[in-house]
């Protein structure tokens, strides 16, 4: 959610704020700001809708070379030119742009009315800007320590003041802030595909530090205030991994990735038959005492956790439940010592799975996580961390990050099975070399359905969409259902199809389309049966087989084929297809794939 760019330096700072906003596009947003110094005042300009706009109500710029940019997904108050960031105090002495939410600011806001400062949008952060404002006295350090020490809530922070020409201050609490080094150029933004075509050095700021940005170089600080030598790290991916590479969208780029991707999440860890875990020696002496598993994750790591539940239980024979991050929070979770919590987010910075994660803690229990972005808030929060290595991933609807999760989900339960001695070497090996095959499936997944752009033109007019499966063919539902309704807007459940007879029978109609997962070959007949019965009630019935499989097309209408893969492997190789599908469906109604409406990448808040 929203978007943070910050530079000072030597070069024009609006036209590297608005290409660091474009590069943020992904995140979601429904307006957008700048806010420059142009060596008199700060000057600020900014606009609902797209940055298209706001670079053409910026016209020919603003000359300056410190700025600040934003674009905003909607919290406190409606979009409007008003409510959007940056936000200027009273006299125009503060600039500052603000993701999350500042959970005491009505209480603020009506200390500082009292005091006599006036508030123009309905935003929460507006309190900060005016806040800044009362406690300067010249020093600006002092009023940004000052200031931060009376917020409530999450928060990053950029900030201008316009008694220090050339200065930004980059503020995170809760919320994701990464600097970028350059030579006299620094950068701050809430996700280094910001400004990795500029430079790959960079500081993840830990919560509670903020950094003083100028020309002359940079200072990190505590929140005492004492500054210390953070640590620094390289991005290993070049700007090419952040752009289109010839595809009509990152999505369909995304899709395409995969089979590399999983790659470079499997090819470490799985070497000549056997699973080798990087850094796991004390988690594998904790295990003998683990009596319970509980993934905890929000949206596509959740579908990712309902497969990695089946090969879990099934392998390792520990009980497991995924549980949505946001359920966990509040419900009085029963976790102890005993307890291994598995978090699952793609960004690292997803809030409620932090929540989630910092409760299972407090209650004892032992935490991995699988995670995609390096030096994140959930790697560092966790005992373990293992990263999925997926690349980055602009599209808001995931594709590689959910493979790539599930692939490591499916390496910790064939080594954790290994370790506790419930898997014999001969099926450890033979689980570890088709995990070492997923890649080639993956493409082979691809190369098996070029008809489906096709296929797709006889579904996007539909207003609702039903997908049946069981065992890990409905998780796989899961994720399909998702992906359909997230970039097409068309209405989409998943049900268990042995639920079918319990009430959800009652929505199919004449015509109605189902999407049935019939890729489990113990579970097939049942899954024949659940096809017959809304066929016989005038569905129309689209049905994921795997690959060669002809006794699934007297009961089907259409056929999308799976490549076979070991059976609790197969939530990979069927997904794909899936993930092809809801594209074109999107494609073939027009949407905005890659920002579909209302939603954001990374949600970095409640």
């Amino acid at each position: 959610m929203c978007g943070i760019v910050g530079y000072t330096g030597k070069s024009r700072a609006d036209e590297i704020l608005i290409e660091g906003l474009r590069k943020l596009e992904y995140r979601g947003y429904d307006s957008a700001g700048v806010s420059v110094y142009d060596g008199e005042k700060i000057a600020t300009v900014k606009t609902t809708g797209r940055i298209d706009r706001l670079a053409e109500k910026l016209g020919s710029g603003i000359p300056g070379t410190c700025g600040i940019g934003h674009t905003r997904w909607a919290t406190h108050g409606a979009p409007s030119d008003t409510n959007a960031h940056p936000h200027v105090s009273s006299d125009g002495r503060f600039a500052i742009v603000h993701n999350g939410i500042i959970e005491n600011y009505e209480s603020l806001k009506s200390e500082l009315t009292a005091k006599g400062f006036t508030f123009l949008s309905e935003t929460d952060t507006e309190v900060v800007v005016n806040l800044l404002d009362y406690y300067y006295t010249g020093d600006f350090r002092e009023a940004v320590m000052k200031t931060v020490a009376r917020l409530s809530g999450s928060y990053a922070l950029g900030i201008l003041c316009v008694e220090h020409p050339g200065t930004v201050y980059a503020v995170r609490n809760r919320s994701p802030l990464i600097l970028g080094l350059g030579a006299g150029e620094y950068y701050f933004a809430s996700d280094v595909t910001a400004f990795i075509g500029r430079t790959k050095t960079v500081i993840y700021l830990d919560d509670g530090e903020f950094a003083e940005l100028s020309p002359a170089g940079f200072n990190v600080y505590d929140s005492a205030g004492r500054a210390f030598d953070p640590e620094i790290s390289f991005v290993n991916w070049d700007v090419q991994a952040a752009e289109k590479g010839g595809f009509d969208h990152f999505m369909l780029k995304e899709i395409y990735e995969q089979p590399r991707a999983l790659d470079a999440c499997i090819s470490p860890r799985v070497k000549g038959g056997k699973i080798e875990l990087e850094s796991a020696e004390e988690l594998a002496d904790i295990l003998p005492e683990i009596r319970r598993i509980v993934i905890i994750a929000c949206g596509s790591a959740y579908h990712a956790g309902v497969v990695g539940k089946y090969v879990i239980e099934k392998l390792a024979r520990i009980p497991t439940e995924a549980v949505l991050a946001s359920e966990f929070r509040y419900s009085d979770p029963i976790v102890d010592g005993h307890t291994l919590a598995i978090a699952i987010s793609q960004s690292g910075e997803t809030a409620d799975t932090i929540a989630a994660m910092r409760e299972a803690k407090d209650r004892g229990a032992r935490v991995l996580a699988i995670v995609n972005v390096v030096g994140s808030t959930v790697a560092k929060l966790a005992d373990w961390a293992f990263y999925t290595w997926a690349g980055p991933e602009i599209a808001v609807a995931t594709t590689k990050g959910y493979t790539t999760q599930v692939a490591l989900l499916d390496i910790i339960a064939v080594w954790t099975a290994t370790v506790l001695g419930r898997i014999s070497d001969a099926e450890a090996e033979k689980y570890a070399q088709a995990i070492a095959a997923l890649p080639e499936r993956a493409q082979r997944a691809i190369d098996l359905n070029p008809e489906i752009p096709t296929l797709a033109k006889g579904y996007y007019k539909n207003s609702s969409i039903f997908f049946i499966g069981r065992n890990i063919d409905y998780a796989s539902c899961l994720e399909a259902s998702l992906k359909l309704k997230e970039i097409s807007y068309i209405h989409s459940e998943s049900y268990a199809a042995g639920e079918l007879k319990h009430g959800t029978i009652a929505l199919i109609s004449q015509d109605q389309p189902v999407i049935a997962f019939a890729c489990n070959r113990d579970l097939f007949e049942k899954s024949m049966s659940n096809i017959q019965q809304v066929k016989a009630r005038g569905a129309y019935v689209l049905s994921v087989a795997l690959e060669g499989d002809r006794r699934i097309l007297g009961e089907s209408d259409e056929v999308i084929y799976a490549p076979e893969t070991e059976a609790l492997f197969m939530a990979i190789p069927q997904i794909i297809p899936m993930q092809l599908f809801a594209y074109y469906v999107a494609k073939e109604k027009g949407c905005d794939i890659d920002k579909p409406k209302n939603l954001a990448k990374s949600v970095t808040v409640e």
